[in-house]
Order: C-alpha cells, then structure tokens, then sequence
C-alpha cells in the first residue's frame, strides 16, 4: 500500500489507541512486523502541547519511518496549527481523528462526533491538508448510529479534499466496540473512493485478516485490540498473507523476553513510577487466558516498584516456560 512517498509493507497497521500506542509500543509492533504504528492521538489545543503528557505523545526520536501522528479537535483552524506544529516536531503522516467513539471525545464535538456534520468535515480535512505538505490520512466509523450511516458520503469528502488513505472501522458510533463489524459497509467504500482504504474492526487473527481483505477488497487491514497483549500479531498476519501459511504461537520464553523488553522501555520512557503503573494493563493483557492470570494481575497491581514489578513477571513466565505449578 503506498501513502504518498511511503511504502507501507507489509499493509497491516497498528491503530491509533489513546492509552496504548505510546512510544514503546509502537516501537514493539513495528519491530514484530506492522508495517505502519499510528501514534496515540494528540490534541490540537495549542494550550496542552507543552505538557508533559503532550512532550511524551509528540517524541518521536528513533522511530522507524514513516511516523504517522494523530491528532484530534474540531476546529480547523486549530487542527491545521497542530498539523504543522506535529510535522515540526518529525510527523511524516498526520492522521485525523474522527472515529473515537468515547464519550469525553464526542462531547466536545470530536471524535467520531464529527461524522454528524458533514461541511465541518469538508473545512477539517480542508484545512489541515492544506497546512502541511506530507500526506493526511483520516480515520472513521460507518456514521454516528445505524440510522445514520454516511461513510460514503465522508469517503468522498475525503478524497475530494486531498486525504491521501481513509482507514475505517466496521462500526458507527453508537455501536461503540459491542456487535459485528460490518464489512460490507467498508467494501462500499473502497469501491466508491480510489485512494487506499484501511480496514479495521475484529481483526485478531491472520485468518480474519485475510478474509477482512477479501471481503472488503480493502488495501492493509488496521489491527488495534487485537494487539493488545499480542503484538506479535503483525508478522502472524504478514506471513500468512504471504506465504498461506500459520507460524506458530510464540512459546512462554519468547513472550517473556518480548514483554519483559516492553516494560523496560516503559519504565525508561515514563520513569518508574509512572511506568509500573501504565505497564498494568499491558501484564494483564500478555497474561490474559494463561494460567493463573487472575492472581498474578493482582500480584503485579499492588508492587510500586519497577523492580519488583519486572521480577514478579519474569518469574511468572519462567514458571509457565517450565511447566511448574505456579504459586498463588
């Protein structure tokens, strides 16, 4: 799939995930394979650039090309100034938001609350292409409820005003992340624009993957829950995209040697109090459906320490790797 002077091979893509697609993340999924990592989404009130928070969503130092850096508002003035300040600060994509279904999102008229008023995503996506020179690249739901589905009509929006790829997720709005993702509404809009089209929606296994392209005639598939906790999940889909065939799940040494390397880079990029604690959810993730994963979460909830925190987890996929019985 190419968006602009990028190449994205292979076409499988990390979602943008506030809360999750931070630096080390990304820096994870890019390494076991995604093709493109889109960054968490990053406001366009110039107010809130230079907090911490902001620092840390905008360091994109040693990431790998392209960096692709989503941002989210509702004023195109304002989204346009964000553009430039992010491609100042070494975005090569900027990505705009209007497919985050969360409440204190839509509220302030963002998001996917966007899709509601289709001249205001004419002056957005206006706006800010014209404000930078690297492709801008945008990211939607199917309509604000199933009553109100318009992603044609938000795809030809789109293409007409300049945005280089549209990923889309299979639901509205309203729909949140509960039910079916609905394919045949993407396969609608890939037939209907001719710039590349994501899709994104209950991708979380090759097998899907493949099927989601098939169904969908769709140029790379967009994976983000499906990553949580899996991020070796890029290169199973790459090769079996490629070659038809499934590599095997990565044994409880590999996944020790993976996670226990994410959470060091965690604790480096946040400092250690900071990092324990956005490290928690990631370990419940990793250990979702192990065995004992209910009391180890609860160990590695209560430790403060990076330490310790690090020493519980190794031990645990040790014992895994082992086939020891694991203590309570």
């Amino acid at each position: 799939m190419q968006i602009g002077p990028y190449r994205i091979d292979p076409p499988v893509v990390l979602a943008p995930m506030a809360g999750v697609t931070d630096k080390p993340f990304r820096l994870l999924c890019k390494r076991l394979g995604a093709g493109l990592a889109v960054s968490e989404m990053t406001a366009s009130d110039p107010r809130l650039w230079h907090t911490r928070k902001s620092r840390r969503r905008m360091d994109h130092a040693g990431e790998p090309e392209p960096v692709s850096v989503q941002i989210a508002g509702y004023d195109p003035a304002m989204l346009a100034e964000a553009a430039r300040f992010n491609v100042a600060n070494g975005a090569q994509l900027i990505d705009i938001n209007m497919g985050c279904p969360a409440k204190k999102v839509c509220n302030v008229w963002s998001g996917s609350a966007l899709l509601q008023d289709e001249p205001l995503v004419a002056r957005i996506v206006r706006a800010v292409v014209n404000a930078v020179e690297v492709p801008v690249t945008l990211k939607i739901r199917t309509g604000w409820d199933r009553q109100n589905r318009n992603a044609l009509n938000i795809a030809r929006i789109a293409e007409d005003n300049g945005i280089a790829a549209l990923a889309v997720h299979g639901r509205t709005r309203a729909d949140k992340y509960l039910g079916e993702a609905e394919y045949d509404t993407i396969a609608a809009v890939k037939a209907a624009v001719r710039i590349p089209v994501l899709a994104n929606g209950d991708i979380t296994t090759p097998q899907q993957a493949r099927r989601v392209l098939a169904l969908t005639g769709a140029d790379a598939v967009m994976v983000g829950r499906g990553a949580q906790g899996r991020p070796w999940i890029f290169r199973e889909i790459a090769h079996y995209l490629a070659t038809g065939e499934l590599l095997a799940e990565p044994c409880p040494g590999e996944v020790a040697a993976i996670l226990l390397e994410h959470l060091q880079h965690l604790y480096a990029f946040y400092g250690e109090h900071a990092g324990v604690r956005v490290a928690r959810k990631h370990l419940g993730w990793y250990a979702k459906d192990r065995p004992q994963n209910t009391a180890f979460r609860q160990v590695a909830n209560h430790t403060e320490s990076a330490d310790e925190q690090w020493r519980l987890t190794r031990d645990y996929f040790a014992a895994l790797a082992a086939g020891e019985p694991l203590a309570a």
